[in-house]
C-alpha cells in the first residue's frame, strides 16, 4: 500500500516548517505522505505499537494484506517521517503529550484518530462478563496474532456465539472467530442479530449469505437484544431478543425497525460480540483549545479541513464518520494539500 506521493529522491529542500500527526491510521499515513513530499518536516503521533491503525489492528489480512502495509510505512520512513509510536496524546486533560503543546511546537497539526469507540445497546446486563465490545475483542485478537500479547490473553467465547450487526464490524467478528479459533473455543454456532434484514445490512445481502453458506451462520434478522442474562458463574448464559417489523417513513433511505410486542424469545449464548456501530474518537473534550465537535462526536472542520482552532485541521473518520479505508485515505490526502497551502501561504481566511 503507497502512502508516499513521491519517489524518495524528488522530496524538495526542507521548507523549514514542522507538521504534527496524531493517529497512524489511512488518514494520518496519506497525510505524511503528501506532505512529506512538499518538503515539511513531518512527526506522527499514535499509542498503538506499530503504524496503521485499523488498517494492522482491526481489518483482517484477508481483507488488506498487512505486509503490503508495513512496506508503504517504511517507504515513509525511509523518506524521512518520524513517528513516535506508543505515544498517547491527550487533550486538556489527561495523561500523555498534550495537544496544545504540539500546537505550539508545530507549525500545523492535524488530527486523524479515527473511530476506536463503539456504540452501546443500552440493555441491561450488557456488562456481564462474556458480553464484548466486537471492536475491542477484534484488536484483543490482532495484538495476539502479531505477536504483541498471547493468545491466552484474548478474551474468551465459547461454544455458541452472537454477533450483534449488520456492518463490516460485524462480519469480521462473525468470520475471525470461525476462521481462527474455532478450535480454541470449540466453537459450535454463531447466530448473527440484526434488526433489519440482510437487504437493509451495511455489509450487503451478499456478504450476509456468504456468512451463512460458507460458516453455517444462523441468521436472526429483525430482531435486536433486550437483555443479558447471566449462568451460574456470573457469565452471560442468555440472550433476549425481541422480534421487530420494518416501517416506511417519509425522507429515509430504509425503513425503521419497530418492536412487535409480546414477541421476546430467548437464545443461550456463552459470548456475545456486540458491533452497533463506531464512532468517532477525538483526542480531546469538546472545547479543548476552542475545538468544537459536531452533535455526532465528529471534528467540526470547514471545506479545507480547518477546525475552529487555528493551525489545527482534521481528517478521515474522527472528521466525516466510520468509513471505508479508502475513503479515509482520500481525506488525509485531501487534507494534507489544504494543510500545505496554509503552510506556504499562512492565510486562515
Amino acid at each position: 500500500m503507497k502512502f508516499l506521493k513521491c519517489s524518495e529522491d524528488a522530496i524538495p529542500p526542507p521548507t523549514g516548517k514542522r507538521v504534527a500527526i496524531v493517529g497512524a491510521g489511512p488518514a494520518g499515513l496519506g497525510a505524511a505522505g503528501v506532505l512529506r513530499c512538499k518538503g515539511h518536516e513531518v512527526h506522527v503521533y499514535d499509542a498503538l505499537q506499530e503504524p496503521g491503525g485499523m488498517l494492522i489492528f482491526a481489518i483482517p489480512e484477508y481483507h488488506v494484506p498487512k505486509a503490503g502495509v508495513r512496506s508503504g510505512v517504511q517507504e515513509l520512513v525511509k523518506a524521512g517521517v518520524n513517528f513516535h509510536l506508543k505515544t498517547k496524546v491527550a487533550g486538556c486533560s489527561g495523561d500523555g503529550v498534550k495537544l496544545e503543546d504540539l500546537v505550539r511546537d508545530f507549525d500545523a497539526v492535524l488530527i486523524a484518530t479515527g473511530t476506536w469507540r463503539s456504540r452501546n445497546l443500552g440493555v441491561p446486563g450488557e456488562d456481564l462478563p462474556g458480553v464484548y465490545v466486537a471492536l475491542d475483542w477484534l484488536f484483543e485478537f490482532y495484538q495476539a496474532q502479531l505477536g504483541y500479547t498471547s493468545m491466552d490473553e484474548v478474551p474468551p467465547l465459547g461454544h455458541n456465539i452472537m454477533v450483534v450487526g449488520g456492518g463490516l464490524t460485524a462480519v469480521d467478528a462473525t468470520e475471525v472467530p470461525l476462521r481462527y479459533l474455532k478450535d480454541r473455543f470449540n466453537i459450535q454456532k454463531v447466530y448473527l442479530s440484526y434488526r433489519r434484514t440482510r437487504n437493509e445490512a451495511p455489509m450487503s445481502p451478499r456478504e450476509f449469505n456468504r456468512l451463512i453458506e460458507k460458516y453455517g451462520v444462523e441468521p436472526l434478522e429483525l430482531t435486536v437484544p433486550t437483555k443479558f442474562s447471566p449462568g451460574p458463574n456470573g457469565r452471560v448464559a442468555s440472550a433476549t431478543l425481541q422480534r421487530m417489523k420494518l416501517e416506511s417513513v417519509p425522507g429515509d433511505k430504509r425503513p425503521h425497525p419497530v418492536p412487535i410486542p409480546g414477541s421476546e424469545f430467548e437464545v443461550k449464548v456463552d459470548a456475545v460480540l456486540v458491533a452497533a456501530g463506531e464512532i468517532p474518537s477525538p483526542p480531546f473534550e469538546q472545547g479543548c483549545l476552542g475545538i468544537e465537535l459536531n452533535r455526532d462526536g465528529t471534528i467540526k472542520t470547514d471545506q479545507k479541513f480547518r477546525t475552529t482552532a487555528k493551525k489545527v485541521f482534521a481528517a478521515g473518520d474522527v472528521r466525516h464518520g466510520a468509513s471505508l479505508y479508502g475513503l479515509a485515505l482520500k481525506s488525509g490526502n485531501e487534507a494534507a494539500a489544504a494543510l500545505d497551502e496554509f503552510l506556504r501561504t499562512g492565510s486562515w481566511s
